[in-house]
């Protein structure tokens, strides 16, 4: 419920009597005002008056903390808060006070006059001021009273409710700082205002290349397609009357039909099997090799996914709604056996690679695991490189097609070898109406395939 005017005791304190407005200073700036809170005393003991009296003293002490932060962030909040304490005013003399408020942080904000200048029309003297000074009071003015809106105003609640991978939300905000960049180097105010309709898309689309020449139009298409999905909740909530991102992609270099990323041979898998990797190494590829699963859900395992009921727990990738289930095939029973032994049910089946150490890191636990796994198999001299692709043909992923190509040529069902890697089942029927396959038929399929054996009829050593 909105404080009413009279009553709002928000950056007040009574103290001896009077009342005196009191603002928070940020951890990282308190060692520079030596404080934690900034105050001013009013001199008066009416809270009525307090109310008329605070904004331009709350103005004038964050413009002081932001300008001891660089001048960002504090200032855009100030505003904001501004905005919508406008909103909800419903008094004159509310509005009067709020609307000095804004007045007197943007003088503060465009800061002491450079020179003179005269009106051309009427003759004027007029005062000049630094032009990067006047646009950021200008900002402020414009969203304190409600005629632009920040980019990234409702960005961090819209990140909130997503329900993707935190490697997703780095994409859109990284997406929102391409954006954010591009308005800066163009001189575009960074407001949802300024794109109004898709033509200010397409002159973001057309101007990311250059501003970021390294990347992949893939990559960029991805950023892209973040942004789409920001605005389309957006356009939900009546902040923007569209979206304006939708449909908008750069175009992608053609690949023939043979620059396909493909599966290991079975020469490339004996290889990699029988070369001069770590036991962890070792482990991982054969796990990769025997149950079609991703990399980062392996490295994951935990001792209690490790069931006595002869199945692998993997944590949910990609579009599956829940933790997959995947029988351990017999020629991994001497890994599992070996890995947890003697261990608690929470223990990690690989501690090789704890993963990383910030927690607020969106790296997945198996980064290292992949980075080391790329040097190993290029030192083994397992490689498919093309001109102008950035991955080789075969990766860690290779593992996982040759999976699912040794369990079809095994003759298994399409819709069994589906549900054993997770891949969504086609057609009504299996997609929908479907419990999925029993462990038994999920069972057949994984140990109907089988290591290559080598020139001497044995498989690679374990």
């Amino acid at each position: 419920m909105a404080r009413s005017g009279a009553n709002d005791k928000r950056y007040l304190e009574l103290h001896r009597g009077k009342w005196r407005v009191t603002v928070a200073v940020p951890k990282e700036l308190q060692g520079s005002f030596g404080t934690t809170r900034l105050k001013q005393s009013l001199k008066i003991d009416s809270l009525t008056v307090a109310n008329q009296l605070k904004w331009p003293v709350v103005a004038e002490m964050k413009a002081a903390l932001a300008q001891a932060a660089g001048v960002g962030s504090a200032t855009q909040s100030l505003a904001e808060e501004l905005r919508q304490r406008l909103l909800r005013a419903q008094t004159d003399d509310q509005v009067e006070q709020l609307e000095t408020a804004i007045d007197v942080h943007a003088e503060m904000l465009r800061g002491r006059r450079v020179g003179t200048d005269f009106d051309p029309h009427t003759g004027e003297e007029i005062e000049v001021f630094a032009p990067d000074m006047e646009r950021r009071a200008g900002q402020f003015r414009k969203i304190a009273t409600g005629l632009a809106t920040p980019l990234d105003h409702l960005h961090s609640q819209y990140l909130a409710q997503l329900t993707v991978k935190a490697r997703t939300k780095s994409d859109d905000t990284r997406a929102m700082a391409l954006l954010k960049r591009w308005c800066e180097q163009e001189d575009v105010g960074p407001y949802l205002q300024s794109f109004p309709t898709k033509r200010s898309a397409v002159a973001f689309m057309d101007g990311l290349q250059a501003l970021e020449p390294t990347l992949s139009p893939v990559t960029l298409n991805k950023y892209l397609l973040r942004l789409s999905r920001y605005w389309q909740w957006l356009e939900k909530r009546e902040e923007v009357p569209s979206n304006i991102w939708q449909g908008l992609t750069l175009a992608t270099p053609q690949r023939q039909h043979d620059e396909l990323e493909r599966p290991f041979t079975d020469e490339e898998i004996m290889t990699l099997l029988n070369g001069d990797a770590s036991q962890a190494m070792h482990d991982v590829m054969r796990i990769a090799a025997l149950t079609g699963c991703r990399i980062d859900p392996i490295v994951c395992l935990r001792v209690a996914d490790c069931r006595d009921d002869g199945v692998f727990i993997f944590k949910p990738q990609k579009s599956e709604k829940g933790p997959r289930i995947c029988p351990i095939h017999p020629d991994l029973v001497e890994i599992v056996a070996r890995r947890t032994e003697g261990k608690q049910p929470d223990a990690p089946l690989f501690p090789e690679w704890p993963g990383p150490k910030d927690p607020k890191s969106t790296r997945e636990r198996s980064f290292k695991t992949s980075n080391q796994f790329t040097a190993y198999r290029r030192l083994v001299g397992v490689a498919d490189e093309r001109e102008g692709r950035r991955r080789s043909l075969v990766n860690f992923h290779s593992f996982r097609r040759w999976f699912i190509t040794k369990a079809e040529q095994a003759d298994q069902p399409e819709s069994i070898i589906a549900a054993v890697v997770g891949h969504k089942r086609q057609g009504m029927t299996l997609g929908v109406y479907s419990a999925g396959p029993k462990v038994e038929q999920a069972r057949r399929c994984v140990e109907a395939v089988r290591l290559p054996v080598l020139a001497g009829g044995t498989s690679p050593d374990l």
